[in-house]
């Protein structure tokens, strides 16, 4: 039988959890203090930066953050976003894979249904703006230091930021915020719900967020049991 529970302090917003689905992984609230991007009319404030298709699918994310350390292969991407329930955000290369190949994959992820595109930070300006004038999807573009030129990135077609300075990632948002007013931004919130305000507080509209390894979720379920 499935359960309808309302928080005491949020009464305008029920939830439902049936017996199975209710073990879920929840973006630390804090995250949702951020404004959010709106895409398509889509409002989207945190993300989960996954790319197993069982966590995607048993989290309360507003969307995925598809990127990964090996170069960007279409199948990997359609796997993604067929079994999401939630919009994705697919890497196309911008690292070690640049180029033709990078404007190559971005069309085929938005062919695929992809919500945007993501391009690493060595990717050079001509390369994001051959990306941007190939798709009709944001162009989402990693920022990792201050050496960064944003408003070339900006010129060059990227629609998004994505701050990604580990320790830093707040003290970068706030100095990127203070030049650029309106751009939206995504930044890394780090592990905690401190951290995750932290960057909210500087800046930030929206959060990604690394969710634990299936091996460690496995491993506190497994305790579980054996407590029982």
């Amino acid at each position: 039988m499935a359960n309808f529970n309302t928080d005491s302090q949020s009464q305008a917003i029920p939830e439902y959890a049936s017996k199975l689905r209710h073990n879920i992984i929840r973006i630390p609230e804090e995250a949702r203090r951020a404004s959010g991007i709106l895409i398509f009319g889509r409002r989207l404030k945190a993300m989960i930066f996954s790319t197993d298709p069982a966590i995607i699918r048993n989290c309360d994310a507003d969307a995925v953050f598809a990127v990964y350390p090996f170069t960007p292969q279409p199948a990997i991407s359609e796997a993604i976003i067929k079994y999401s329930y939630i919009p994705v955000f697919c890497g196309v290369g911008g690292g070690t894979t640049q180029g033709l190949r990078t404007v190559g994959l971005a069309k085929d992820v938005e062919s695929q249904g992809a919500l945007g595109v993501v391009l690493n930070a060595p990717v050079s300006n001509i390369n994001i703006r051959a990306v941007s004038m190939a798709v009709d999807i944001p162009v989402v573009i990693t920022v990792i230091n201050d050496d960064t030129d944003i408003q070339a990135r900006l010129n060059a077609g990227a629609s998004i930021l994505n701050v990604a300075a580990s320790i830093r990632t707040p003290d970068l948002v706030r100095r990127i915020r203070s030049g650029f007013p309106n751009v939206p931004i995504i930044a890394t919130g780090g592990p905690t719900g401190e951290t995750i305000a932290a960057t909210v507080a500087a800046g930030a509209n929206a959060i990604t967020y690394t969710p634990p390894s299936t091996k460690e979720l496995f491993s506190g379920l497994m305790d579980s049991y054996r407590d029982a």
